[in-house]
């Protein structure tokens, strides 16, 4: 809201704040006891991850006219989402037990409830999934990113506030349809082949080529268009925070078909070889999207 710069003062003018806890003093129960549908728009940023998450993903979805999933986390999972890796007990027992600045002899786990002579302490439950915002209520719009870019917000606000027409429900606004690949400008070369694969802290980008090209993975081929390839422009390889475009299921399935066209090995042994150099290709390749996937959860 604040990277609007002056334009705050247009959002003011047009709308009262009514929930904004980093800034105004409004508590929960001053949202449960408005009318519903008293709120015209609500950008519901972050994952759910517990129960107060939930409680607040039904509450404003019951007092908000338009519910918007604002950022990676609320759309896709987001990073957060990678959790859904591992089983709650797992992240527990790493957390609170065997993580190397942790001590605890009576290897204490957190409780919803805990009685005390006082009354009863409540924590929020911790759930065994990270879920996007869809999966707890129904979503009006979404807005990707990580963190969506400024401009998209005001251009919602402007809609909503002039009685613009909108989108149809459910889509996916301030992006476009195609990946990144089709907006960069970083030179590409017809049937490009690769021998193998970096990390871009180990060679030197010539700010000039594909990144694929030269062998440091970008997600952009798995990646909506719409945020103006910010990072690429900074040097940097796309992560997929924008999620996938239309028409994709899986961006983690579609990374691997990507990187599998520009192996330049046939044997299986070499083609092997090359892959090894991909680290952690789960959390590169569903860094901000696992929850959506139609990856679950590992068997063991």
């Amino acid at each position: 809201m604040l990277d609007v710069h002056e334009k705050l003062f247009d959002v003011i003018a047009a709308a009262d704040l009514v929930f904004w806890p980093i800034a105004l003093d409004i508590k929960y129960h001053d949202v449960e006891e408005m009318p519903d549908q008293h709120i015209d728009l609500t950008l519901f940023n972050g994952a759910v991850r517990n129960s107060e998450n939930e409680h607040m993903a039904k509450l404003f979805r019951k007092k908000s006219k338009i519910l918007v999933a604002y950022g990676s986390c609320s759309h896709l999972g987001g990073i957060p989402g990678l959790a859904n890796f591992s089983t709650k007990e797992e992240i527990f027992r790493r957390v609170y037990s065997e993580s190397e600045s942790v001590v605890n002899p009576d290897d204490l786990k957190p409780l919803s409830e805990y009685e005390v002579k006082e009354g009863i302490l409540n924590l929020p439950e911790f759930f065994n999934d990270v879920r996007p915002l869809a999966q707890v209520v129904e979503v009006d719009y979404f807005i990707p990113g990580c963190p969506p870019q400024t401009e998209r917000l005001l251009e919602v606000f402007v809609a909503i506030v002039s009685g613009a027409e909108l989108p149809p429900k459910g889509s996916v606004i301030g992006a476009e349809t195609k990946t990144q690949c089709d907006e960069c400008i970083r030179k590409k070369t017809e049937n490009k082949r690769i021998k193998k694969f970096y990390r871009p802290w180990e060679i030197i980008d010539d700010g000039i080529s594909c990144f694929m090209e030269q062998g440091v993975i970008c997600i952009g081929p798995a990646t909506r268009a719409g945020c103006g390839y910010r990072c690429i422009k900074g040097n940097a390889p796309c992560r997929g925070c924008y999620g996938p475009p239309a028409g994709v299921t899986d961006p983690g399935a579609k990374m691997m078909s990507s990187i599998a066209s520009i192996i330049d090995e046939k044997e299986p042994e070499e083609i092997s070889r090359v892959l090894e150099d991909v680290a952690d290709p789960a959390g590169l390749f569903y860094r901000f999207s696992l929850p959506v996937s139609l990856i679950r959860r590992k068997l063991v």
